[in-house]
């Protein structure tokens, strides 16, 4: 029972004091949280805009449900979507009823292979993943995820996916030319402050609940008393729908069509999902099963065919607001899938009056707390054997995918592990 429905293992923490009270709170702010990131990841994935918030339901309620991780989201993210667009758009034209039933059909696809995988036991070569490599990774991923959200935190254009030295350069020049907005800063800063002022009380309400509601209110003032503040940008009309029902296409010219895109996606959808998924349990000191978060990830993708959903994975950004908000079993995503339809069914026009800003300030948070500067030190105090596959594996993250950066990574600490044995 518990293999085929790890969830069972929680359910007696429910007895506790405050166990579902954190999840509910947790889970209210990772809905909010994946409002713009979903339209925005579902563009970027070359679907229409709201099969991103779609995605970010049917899978995110089945991953928790069935995989192993206690604290991972799983949803659209940033490099499934990106990759999703570069293998289908050269097969069909994005957000067009062809691109759209190809990109489920993928899902399905890469959902029956993560199954396999799980029921083959792959997930014991998961296991054997160095903790460096971890650490490394884990502190890669939030520097992506810092930059992906400059050029939103300074009020500037940065195309979505553009590397770190191109930020970089692109923000310099901004900021020399006096291209960016100094109000939109400011209301990152407001964001920020509150959240650290709330942390004492972050038990009772999740500071960054409290941040969202004050940052977007405090817009609201400005805007309508000082004239710099208007014009920042807000997230847009959602579609108030429930995810409509869909199915794959499984005919020989679409499994041909697919064959490449499905292996390079079940790679990297699975590298993300279990690299975030055991950076989490490290974290929180929980056990981890390789073998169920496959079969739990794989069921998420193929049910999540059936409700118009694009391949999904373990989110980095909303894993680490669940753990910033305190979230204490699954209960927290399901929570957050379950508070979105919500959202989406009965208040969508307020997501009109969220800022972009706000989330920014959000995830810029996420991505400090994800760095450990104290594993850090503890794997250069190691020796070369642990800091080697740390630092490879984090510049990897940041420069090239996700996957070879780990795959780099494990190699370079096998190659590490067996010189530091020799030299003993």
């Amino acid at each position: 029972m518990r293999f085929s429905f790890p969830f069972a293992r929680w359910l007696p923490e429910y007895q506790q004091p405050g166990v579902v009270r954190a999840d509910l709170l947790a889970g209210l702010t990772g809905a909010i949280v994946v409002l713009p990131q979903g339209i925005a990841f579902a563009l970027l994935a070359g679907m229409p805009p709201h099969y991103g918030l779609y995605a970010a339901m049917v899978p995110c309620i089945i991953a928790a449900l069935f995989g192993s991780s206690r604290l991972m989201v799983t949803g659209p993210a940033n490099a499934i979507s990106l990759t999703t667009m570069a293998l289908i758009a050269p097969l069909a034209i994005p957000e067009s009823e062809h691109y759209v039933v190809l990109v489920l059909t993928l899902s399905f696809l890469i959902g029956v292979i993560q199954i396999a995988l799980g029921l083959g036991g792959a997930g014991k070569w998961v296991e054997k993943v160095p903790h460096s490599v971890i650490v490394g990774f884990t502190a890669g991923a939030a520097v992506l995820i810092i930059n992906s959200q400059v050029g939103t935190l300074l009020g500037i254009e940065i195309a979505r996916g553009t590397n770190v030295l191109e930020t970089i350069k692109q923000t310099s020049a901004a900021i020399y030319q006096g291209q960016w907005r100094p109000q939109v800063l400011t209301l990152v800063l407001i964001t920020l402050v509150t959240m650290r002022l709330w942390k004492p009380l972050n038990r009772w309400i999740p500071a960054m609940l409290v941040a969202v509601i004050v940052g977007s209110i405090a817009l609201v003032v400005l805007e309508r008393y000082v004239a710099e503040f208007s014009g920042i940008r807000k997230v847009s009309a959602i579609p108030g729908a429930l995810p409509p029902l869909s199915y794959p296409v499984l005919s020989l010219e679409h499994l041909q069509l697919l064959f490449g895109p499905v292996l390079v996606m079940t790679l990297l959808a699975s590298t993300e999902a279990m690299a975030i998924a055991r950076a989490l349990a490290l974290k929180r000191n929980d056990a981890f099963d390789a073998n169920q978060e496959f079969i739990g990830q794989g069921l998420a993708n193929v049910g999540g065919s059936f409700f118009s959903a694009y391949p999904s994975s373990g989110s980095f950004n909303r894993s680490g607001v669940n753990l910033a908000a305190n979230a204490q079993t699954p209960l927290a995503a399901i929570c957050a899938a379950v508070f979105l339809l919500v959202i989406l069914i009965f208040v969508s026009p307020l997501a009109e009056y969220l800022p972009y800003a706000v989330i920014a300030a959000l995830l810029l948070a996420v991505a400090w707390n994800l760095i450990d500067l104290g594993q850090i030190r503890h794997e250069f105090r190691s020796g070369a054997h642990e800091w080697i596959p740390m630092v490879i594996t984090g510049v990897g993250t940041v420069t090239i995918s996700l996957e070879w950066a780990v795959l780099a990574g494990i190699c370079s600490a096998a190659i590490a592990k067996r010189i530091h044995g020799s030299a003993k």
